[in-house]
């Protein structure tokens, strides 16, 4: 059997604002809760299981999601259209731009909990 990612766990503080907010702007689904976690399934089979962190602070994580070019023009509508802030480089210094790493096209933007979100036309180092 080939090695896979089959899900991860995503701290949040309200686990249904954050997977709505996540599979509203990828237009992918929420499913159905399932004891403490909130889940939205790629279509590639890996899901991100949004749990409630009550107490401490949240470490924010990165996610990287991979989507055709008409995804991306669909989600970055999205973005640009909530008014969330969005930039062309992990760190934050090319305030509302995109990137165009590897002849494709990229954007960060925050989830409602400031984990680093991502979505990219073509992979890194491709």
């Amino acid at each position: 059997m080939s090695v896979q990612l089959n899900h991860t766990i995503v701290f949040c503080r309200d686990n249904r604002k954050s997977a709505a907010f996540l599979a509203d702007i990828l237009g992918l689904e929420v499913g159905p809760e399932w004891g403490p976690f909130v889940p939205v399934s790629t279509t590639n089979g890996v899901t991100l299981d949004f749990a409630v962190l009550p107490d401490g602070p949240i470490a924010a994580q990165h996610y990287a999601f991979l989507v055709s070019e008409a995804e991306f023009d669909t989600a970055f509508e999205k973005i640009r259209s909530a008014g969330i802030t969005h930039f062309a480089d992990p760190h934050g210094k090319r305030p509302g731009e995109i990137n165009h790493n590897d002849g494709g096209r990229g954007v960060y933007f925050p989830d409602p909990d400031g984990h680093g979100m991502e979505i990219i036309t073509r992979p890194y180092g491709g």
